[in-house]
């Protein structure tokens, strides 16, 4: 599956960087295709968010490990800035 492309969000793609940390956990992958575009966009702001390349490192490292775990939103994110109120782009 590594030359496959991966659904992004709602409104953001789906950077490389994230793509290669989700292509290295199968477990991962499959809950990252089970959930949502809107899931997807608030792991992608998420991690598009981070003002620091070392703190981009780590939410993508906790974008995997949250999806690992079952996890369906990233954890403590107040959610992506880019949605209306009505959840939609």
């Amino acid at each position: 599956m590594s030359g496959e492309a991966l659904p992004g969000g709602a409104v953001h793609e789906l950077p490389e960087d994230l793509r290669v940390e989700l292509l290295g956990s199968s477990t991962a992958l499959d809950a990252w295709l089970d959930i949502t575009p809107l899931a997807r966009n608030e792991f992608i702001c998420w991690v598009e968010d981070a003002k620091r390349q070392q703190t981009r490192e780590r939410r993508i490292r906790r974008t995997r490990e949250e999806l690992e775990e079952g996890m369906r939103r990233p954890c403590c994110w107040p959610g992506c800035s880019h949605r209306e109120r009505t959840g939609k782009p």
